[in-house]
């Protein structure tokens, strides 16, 4: 079927740019045949996710070009099918998930902006399982990108997530000038995940900092407590747009979102925050792998008008402040998706906003074909949800 005009405006602003950088350079020049201590590189975000260039060196001493997602809340090592068979890595696959172990004759990276980035830290390495036939590019359905880079290699390196000018940065430690109001970050020795002291409701917190989630989260018990002290606050049930993750999660239409009043986050004064409520399981192993209680985590959505210094040497992160715009209100498709490994993408629930059905002309389990006229198949989570806002530009409703 085609979906026509049904939107929500309920999570605002929720920011899905898909800014098709090309190619990678180097800003800080070094000389002939020496390698740069630190390098740029132009961004694509892509349902808020930042991915980026790499090259994979291959064994004649090539490389290949590929796209890269880079994740500061993620410990593990994801590559597709085809990055693992560049890499020389054996898989050992159990279900939907294969793992492996870095090959013994040589130690893994990759090449970033012309900048050798060690992929040594990441111990745990995992590819997709069960997937179609000529799928190998594929590493997470719906993501257009087959590498992810993980907390645990950001973190031997200075990072800077340029949001405002769409470029990313990472160098050795010291390389990069960083800017901006300072926070004390906590750095999990084991993972690399990252926590910022904060506040809610007047009361103090550790909330993670997870740029490669799209949405900001907090806990089953955080999200109640304040869902019920502040009934007037807008919420619905039902991932959409950036909560809408569309990884292999089985139960996104029965989630429970948010928009907080305020947040303070370290120097910063977050308001009409969207969160999503963490569902048990991610939500457990999240607080697992950030080494001690974590309530909740503050996803890209919250950080578009700053850029993002990752100090990890001294435990510090900074926040300049690159933009004052006030993002327009974005009109967000009010169905939950799931993108397949074939590249469609099927409806698995429609958002409950003030009590109705918000597309009650949607079936669940269908396919969605199109939004507006736009065809859906081939595309990312974050093509998707732009195709909805560029189709109502254009028609001027």
């Amino acid at each position: 079927m085609r979906l026509s005009t049904a939107i929500i405006l309920l999570f605002v602003p929720v920011f899905v740019f898909a800014v098709f950088a090309c190619g990678a350079f180097a800003q800080n020049s070094a000389k002939s045949g020496a390698e740069p201590k630190s390098v740029t590189v132009p961004v694509t975000l892509d349902h808020n996710r930042i991915v980026i260039d790499v090259f994979v060196p291959l064994s004649d001493g090539s490389t290949k070009r590929v796209r890269g997602w880079v994740d500061t809340g993620d410990a593990d090592l994801w590559v597709s099918p085809r990055v693992g068979q560049w890499m020389g890595l054996t898989t050992i696959c159990n279900g939907g998930t294969c793992t492996a172990a870095p090959p013994a004759d040589k130690p893994l990276q990759i090449v970033i902006g012309g900048m050798n980035v060690s992929l040594a830290p990441a111990t745990r390495i995992k590819a997709p399982g069960l997937r179609p036939p000529d799928s190998d590019d594929v590493m997470v359905p719906g993501i257009g990108a087959e590498i992810k880079i993980p907390s645990t290699v950001l973190r031997n390196y200075d990072v800077l997530i340029n949001y405002p000018d769409r470029e990313f940065g990472i160098g050795v430690p010291g390389s990069i000038p960083f800017k901006g109001v300072k926070s004390k970050m906590l750095v999990s020795a084991g993972t690399g995940f990252i926590q910022i002291p904060s506040k809610i409701a007047n009361k103090s917190y550790n909330i993670g900092l997870d740029t490669g989630s799209s949405i900001s989260f907090l806990s089953q018990e955080l999200f109640e407590k304040l869902a019920t002290a502040h009934p007037d606050w807008p919420h619905m049930t039902g991932a959409v747009g950036p909560a809408n993750l569309g990884e292999s999660f089985d139960d996104e239409s029965k989630w429970r979102l948010l928009r907080i009043d305020r947040l303070q986050f370290g120097p910063l004064y977050l308001t009409d925050l969207a969160v999503a409520e963490f569902p048990r399981v991610p939500g457990e192993f999240f607080e697992k792998e950030a080494g001690s209680g974590a309530p909740g985590l503050i996803g890209a959505n919250a950080l578009m008008n700053y850029r993002v210094g990752l100090d990890y040497a001294h435990s510090t992160a900074y926040f300049d402040l690159g933009s004052t715009f006030k993002f327009p209100e974005f009109d967000v498709v009010g169905l939950v998706l799931r993108p397949a490994p074939d590249a469609r993408f099927t409806i698995v629930g429609v958002a409950d906003f003030e009590g109705k059905p918000s597309v009650p002309e949607v079936v669940p389990e269908e396919l969605l074909i199109a939004v507006d006229g736009i065809p859906v198949p081939d595309s990312t989570m974050g093509q998707v949800c732009r195709c909805s806002r560029v189709r109502r530009d254009r028609s001027g409703s």
